[in-house]
């Protein structure tokens, strides 16, 4: 990537139409790409109604506004929601409510409950034909007396008239053996053993304690650069900014890579520091090469340093440590505490939450990347046009969904594709 920020800061203003049009193919390729990716991953964090509902509100929030603190806001809400709906707070409130708001209707109910035992006892005791009151039984007399021969005849014909009910013989396991069996010499078969390892007994390379310290710390340093960029935004050098900006967006980033792209063309493009058309370059060609598009951090921190007193490779270093440290500290960190918190129930309800906005955000990556996809001429210059404004761009979109969702096409292979369609078109309707 840092070889390409270098060939693409000695190209001239404008490129020929081919070039055009065949990154605006890979574009559009690649949003048929990731709206087939946040579908995949839409289908897996989809739970019930909530998460469903979650999804959709971190896709259109997404979309109504950029920056850097609004991300985390749309997380941390989300993980609310779900802590607040899995352990039954809302619902147990209101039911608390609604029993202090009704308080007689428990009462109601077991009046009429009694004065139906009451009519039932009537039936079910028969009278006295002396004409005195019912009998009264009362636990302190002893047992009746075993009856006698003619007594028990009686009884067995009651019984045959009134046989016993049936009990439903419950069939035993497989892996089920009879108490009978059992002696102090018998061992269970092999397979019904369980393990002795378990998985506390593995070593862990980070505990819950350096877990906690290394997060605390990036605590400490997140706020801290945060300070710094929102009160010294004249007085600190590009250098720290582009530092600064990537830190930030390598941290608060839930989704994966294409999320990041909107927020790096806020705090790159608009500063002035890269000029949009490298922007849509770069962003068209970083399709065409593996590895994640974070590495996208590593070409605009080159071109964002030209110019300046510090070197090309030095700000395309910054950028790759910027972008990617967040992630790697927070992921060590949690190591340490995973141990700890997977199974706390509170702990399982954020992380869904916080799962499903972040795939609510690839749908807004997906909308952000339509919106400037088309590359060429005056959309070139001026950050972009909508995909819709050619429909061959949306075929190939649909064409990219389609071929990876039912055909199973490769992803690098479909944009590829994407990119030879661009040329086609131009081939043979512009030329």
């Amino acid at each position: 990537m840092y070889g390409l920020s270098v060939g693409i800061s000695h190209v001239g203003s404008t490129l020929p139409e081919p070039v055009y049009a065949l990154l605006s193919g890979l574009n559009a390729a690649t949003v048929g790409i990731i709206a087939l990716a946040a579908v995949n991953l839409a289908g897996r964090a989809i739970t019930d109604k909530l998460t469903r509902i979650l999804v959709f509100l971190g896709g259109g929030l997404g979309m109504l506004y950029t920056a850097l603190w609004y991300y985390p806001v749309i997380m941390v809400g989300a993980g609310l929601s779900t802590l607040i709906w899995d352990l039954r707070w809302l619902q147990t409130t209101a039911h608390h409510i609604a029993r202090s708001g009704k308080p007689s209707r428990g009462r109601r109910k077991t009046q009429a409950v009694d004065v139906e035992r009451r009519s039932w006892l009537q039936i079910s005791t028969p009278p006295n034909t002396l004409g005195s009151s019912p009998p009264h039984y009362s636990l302190e007399k002893p047992l009746p007396s075993i009856p006698h021969n003619s007594e028990r005849s009686s009884l067995t014909e009651l019984e045959d008239n009134h046989p016993p009910p049936c009990t439903i013989p419950v069939p035993l396991s497989r892996f089920a053996i009879m108490p009978s069996t059992l002696s102090s010499s018998t061992t269970l078969p092999a397979r019904t053993q369980l393990p002795t390892t378990t998985v506390a007994s593995f070593p862990s390379l980070v505990t819950w304690r350096k877990g906690t310290i290394l997060l605390v710390f990036f605590s400490i340093s997140f706020l801290t650069i945060l300070l710094l960029r929102a009160l010294l935004p004249d007085i600190v050098p590009r250098a720290f900014s582009l530092f600064s900006s990537l830190y930030l967006a390598g941290t608060i980033i839930f989704g994966g890579g294409p999320v990041v792209i909107p927020l790096l063309r806020e705090y790159i493009v608009v500063p002035g520091w890269v000029s949009p058309r490298d922007f849509l370059l770069g962003l068209a060609l970083i399709q065409a090469f593996p590895g994640p598009n974070f590495n996208f951090a590593v070409y605009l921190g080159a071109l964002a340093t030209k110019g300046t007193s510090v070197h090309s490779f030095v700000g395309a270093l910054l950028a790759f440590v910027a972008i990617f440290t967040p992630g790697l500290v927070i992921v060590l960190g949690f190591l340490g505490l995973w141990q700890v918190l997977e199974g706390r129930r509170w702990f399982q309800a954020v992380l869904r939450g916080i799962n499903a906005a972040a795939v609510g955000l690839v749908f807004t990556a997906v909308h952000k990347l339509w919106e400037i996809g088309l590359v060429g001429g005056q959309g070139a210059a001026g950050g972009g046009q909508p995909l819709g404004g050619d429909p061959w761009l949306v075929f190939i979109t649909a064409a990219a969904f389609v071929g990876g969702k039912w055909f199973g096409i490769n992803a690098p292979v479909a944009i590829l594709l994407g990119g030879v369609s661009g040329i086609t078109r131009w081939a043979i309707f512009v030329r």
